[in-house]
């Protein structure tokens, strides 16, 4: 009876924090995989798709990553590529369970760090120049590559492939005229359109002549590469299909953001072809000029997103894409073109380069705004700021009443229905929580206005079970019914040490095991 109520508060914890998600579907295949309840359910940034993520945390150390996917046919691609590649020990994410018919599955959790990410972060480190540190890791990521296009490229079930079976002639015609229309069209390039067409036909002949009977994976790029333990591991594979080798290696040398420079791209385009030749035979001549055909369709496709999900969805983070994509068609230009004559093409890309306003950085869009809110023991010390951000606030709510010091609380927390009445009734919390309420709606106001995207909201008490718990859970609630276009994240730091908790694996092992009354 004990531990059915346990139960029952862990998936009333779980979907309080994340309304809406579908926590019984997402509970139950945890229970299967760890025997135990999640204790709570996250939801993680969104990818630009409409799959939702989540993060599923146990009572101790299990987690795992929830994906709800509204197509069924992506969805199933994803869960037979991943087994596939999981049998001939390729580093994707093992698939714990899934509910096909509800569009759920339930896959490791590779953790937070994505190659982007690293990068990013080690260009803080060394500002102005590619990071050395990491070269290695690029050079890790290519050199496994062929090892998803050949002997992957085997055992996988094309049957399943989505939307398509092959990048084939109709998938590259697809791409180009996603440009065309969701680029050119809305950033208002003139074409000609006749010629354009006739260019885009000799350009898709000319690329299908290359081999392409091997798994292209579609995507390969550094948002889709983690990094756990310095290795690489990869997601997002579920648009792969049969095609040509270039493709996916034009993808990550050519990843816009990224910005490989151009001797740098060069090595480790070689490093990849030493890799290959392990598999198949090389003519390296001749796939480097398929390479800059693939690479130039990529572009291109990636134009064409960044214009939709910019100029028509209003996405301005998108926008911030197209100046590096500038920059690589300039290089293109400038460098070895294509061995074919498509001179509309050329002098769209041409127009493209010499326009000024698209070179402009977009600015940081409004709804980005990600608010942090958390709870903490004052005991174990201040939260640190993950993000690096330094801004927000930290509340002391040791103010407030403590439910901790009454025995029918002691095994509570601030997330129970009990302890939620009693701060209720409490009259300083309602007015401690009319004052928290005006500052963050103030501050998330202006925040919003000015375009930033990261704010940090902190409530400590005595031992983090209690009233921090509680104000946590009240705000960010109110939050997302204030401010529907903000992201709101809550973190329980000492969530590991309430009563019925096993430690996280992170816990300071100088400290006591025993949770601390809020």
């Amino acid at each position: 009876m004990k531990e059915d109520r346990k139960k029952t508060a862990a998936l009333k914890r779980a979907s309080r924090e994340v309304p809406g998600v579908p926590e019984k579907q997402l509970a139950h295949l945890f229970r299967a995989r760890f025997g135990v309840e999640p204790a709570r359910i996250l939801p993680l940034a969104g990818d630009g798709s409409p799959r939702r993520l989540f993060r599923l945390m146990g009572p101790g150390h299990q987690t795992a990553i929830g994906v709800q996917g509204p197509d069924h046919e992506e969805n199933t691609a994803f869960l037979s590529f991943s087994r596939s590649f999981r049998e001939i020990g390729l580093a994707v994410p093992e698939i714990y369970g899934a509910d096909e018919a509800q569009g759920i599955y339930l896959e490791e959790d590779l953790g937070d760090t994505t190659l982007f990410d690293a990068l990013n972060a080690a260009r803080a480190d060394e500002p102005g120049v590619f990071p050395e540190s990491m070269i290695p890791v690029y050079r890790r990521v290519v050199e496994e590559l062929p090892r998803f296009q050949v002997p992957g490229g085997r055992v996988v079930d094309y049957s399943v492939a989505y939307p398509r079976a092959a990048f084939d002639r109709q998938s590259i015609l697809w791409d180009l005229n996603y440009f065309k229309y969701h680029f050119l069209k809305l950033a208002g390039i003139p074409f000609n359109e006749a010629r354009l067409e006739d260019d885009f036909t000799k350009f898709t002949e000319y690329l299908i002549q290359a081999d392409t009977s091997h798994f292209l994976y579609r995507d390969f790029q550094s948002r889709n590469v983690m990094l756990r333990g310095g290795e690489p591991w990869f997601i997002d594979y579920q648009g792969g299909r049969r095609g040509a080798l270039q493709y996916d290696i034009a993808s990550i040398l050519y990843d816009a953001k990224a910005g490989l420079p151009l001797e740098l791209r060069e090595l480790l385009l070689d490093h990849y072809l030493d890799a290959l030749s392990g598999y198949v035979p090389v003519d390296r001549e001749q796939f480097r000029g398929w390479y800059r055909g693939y690479a130039l369709v990529r572009i291109l496709q990636a134009m064409g997103a960044y214009g939709y999900r910019g100029f028509f969805e209003r996405k301005l983070r998108f926008l911030q894409s197209v100046p590096p994509a500038i920059v690589n068609i300039e290089r293109m230009l400038a460098g070895e073109w294509l061995p074919i004559h498509v001179p509309e093409l050329r002098r769209v890309l041409e127009t493209i380069r010499d326009t000024p306003a698209l070179r402009r950085t977009a600015p940081s869009p409004q709804p980005g705004l990600t608010v942090r809110v958390s709870s903490f023991s004052y005991r174990r010390g201040y939260p640190e700021d993950a993000t690096g951000h330094g801004g927000g606030f930290v509340f002391d709510v040791r103010a407030v009443h403590n439910p901790g010091r009454y025995a029918e609380y002691t095994s509570l927390t601030g997330l129970d229905e009990p302890v939620v009445r009693f701060l209720d009734e409490v009259a300083e919390a309602g007015r401690y929580w009319e004052n928290v309420r005006s500052l963050v709606e103030l501050q998330v106001e202006s925040y919003l206005a000015r375009g930033f995207n990261s704010l940090g909201v902190a409530f400590g008490c005595t031992g983090g079970q209690h009233r921090s718990v509680y104000f946590t859970e009240r705000l960010a609630r109110h939050l997302r019914d204030r401010f529907p276009e903000i992201n709101v994240m809550v973190e329980h730091r000492e969530a590991s040490r309430w009563p019925g908790a096993s430690p996280s694996p992170s816990t300071d092992p100088g400290a006591p095991d025993a949770a601390l009354p809020g």
